[in-house]
Parts: structure tokens; sequence; C-alpha cells
């Protein structure tokens, strides 16, 4: 295409795109009833940083759910999102918690956009993710609505705060988000748990499911989490978070270790629509 002349309206990169995107999808199943419903512009971000065709898949049916601009679908393909959503399908395992609300939760949050100093609380966390709520939204979930900040349950003639509390319109239930700026510790359980309950007595209404627990820490053990969730109907999910983007090579190792990439196409990201 060196000496390729330009058409009206296309100019030589462009027609250099148009043959990527047929010789990429011209072979495959789902071309028909899924690539008309995204951007041109969606569609290039996508071929320019997705590896293999499960990838591609993946972010374009996450595109049509969330109803992603360009900008928010770039922010997801830097952040690792498919990575990071596949390996806590495995991750999350252990969890007694129905497919459907594992698919909506990941088991690692790149939270780059707080733009934190190197030493806060937990109060400033929570500030900086209220301040930030759009992006904050975008990474956890456009189905998620925001409810309140230390939200109150009462418990006989005591008061009690959750940190951030969120309506899950997918699911159909609330959910509460506790926040740590340290390690998870086995009694964050039974905190959760209080909370839940008290929201499930107090709070919930007829129609909905019972609420879903979110404890977002810095980080975790496995062996510890898996210990203390082993004898817990809850369900309670225990999550890390990381204030910078994860190197993308790096997750995709971990990936390769836990799965094996040959794998991916094993793995039913469907589950996603749930």
């Amino acid at each position: 295409m060196k000496n390729c002349p330009e058409v009206k309206g296309f100019n030589r990169r462009g027609l250099y795109r148009m043959k990527q995107f047929y010789e990429t999808y011209k072979d495959k199943e789902f071309v028909s009833t899924l690539l008309t419903q995204i951007s041109w512009s969606n569609h290039l971000a996508i071929l320019s940083s997705s590896k293999s065709d499960e990838e591609r898949e993946f972010y374009i049916k996450l595109s049509i759910k969330e109803r992603y601009s360009v900008r928010e679908l770039q922010r997801q393909l830097d952040s690792g999102y498919f990575e990071r959503y596949m390996l806590s399908t495995e991750k999350l395992e252990p969890v007694p918690l129905k497919s459907i609300i594992k698919n909506n939760f990941l088991d690692t949050y790149v939270l780059e956009f707080l733009n934190l100093p190197g030493e806060f609380s937990e109060h400033e966390f929570k500030k900086a993710i209220i301040a930030n709520l759009k992006d904050f939204i975008l990474e956890i979930g456009k189905d998620f609505t925001f409810v309140g900040e230390e939200y109150r349950v009462m418990v006989g003639n005591s008061d009690y705060y959750i940190d951030l509390l969120f309506y899950h319109r997918g699911l159909a239930c609330l959910v509460a988000f506790e926040l740590k700026i340290g390690a998870f510790k086995p009694e964050h359980i039974g905190k959760m748990n209080f909370y839940l309950e008290a929201l499930d007595r107090e709070h919930k209404k007829n129609n909905e499911n019972p609420s879903v627990g979110v404890i977002l820490c810095a980080s975790k053990e496995e062996e510890v989490v898996e210990f203390a969730l082993s004898r817990s109907l809850s369900p309670t999910l225990i999550a890390e978070y990381t204030l910078k983007l994860i190197d993308k090579n790096l997750l995709r190792k971990k990936l390769h270790e836990l799965t094996g990439m040959a794998d991916l196409n094993m793995i039913d990201i469907e589950g996603y629509d749930d």
C-alpha cells in the first residue's frame, strides 16, 4: 500500500485499519451480532491493544454492556481490565457466591485516578473516591449507583456507619464497601457480616436480593482470605486496590500461569452479561 492514492474521506492509515479489521474478523462467528454495536473508534482501540480473539470479543461485549465512550474504553484497555477480570473469575472461586455475583466484581481494582499522596488515612481514601466518583464507578462497573457515604444503620440503640453504599442495578441488591488502607484481617469479615445483616433486615426492599459486601484493602494474603471465608456463608468479597496502573505484561504472565493462555477460549466470558 506504499503508493496507494488517497480516496476522498480515507487516508492510507484508515484503509490499512479497514483491511486489518476485515482480516481479523472475517471468519469469526460473532461478527454479525456484535461488531455493529460499537463505534469505529472503539474498534480501533480494541484492535490496537488486544492480543487475542478472546480479549477482543471480551472488550466488544464489555463496550456494548457498559456503553463505553472511546476514552472510557481506552482506560479499561490500559488498566488491563480483561486480564484482571479473568484472574478474578479464578481467584474468587472459593467464595460461596453464585457466579452471577462473582462475574460483576474484580479481585483487584486500579484506582490510579485518585492521585493520593504516599501516606493517607482511610478518611482521605474515602474522600478521594467521592471526589472522583465517576471514575470509580467506571472501574467497578456502570451498573453501580451511588447511595451514600458513611451510610448510617441503627442496631439496638447504637448507630453504625458503612464507608460507601451502592446499589447494583443488574444484581438488584445493595453493595457495601468497606475501605482499608492496610492488609486484610480476618476480623474485617465479622464487621461486614454485621453491616449486611443490618442492611437486609432494615433497608433491603422486598423485591431486592440479599446485600453484598466488598472489603477493599491495600493487600491480602490468599491463604488468609481462604481461611477467613471458608466457614462463612456471607456474600462478601475481599478485593485489593492499587493506586497505579499495573504492567499489562505482568498481568498476562499471571493469567498464563493461572489458566494457560491456550485455555482462555474455554472461559465463559458470556458470564459478564448476567
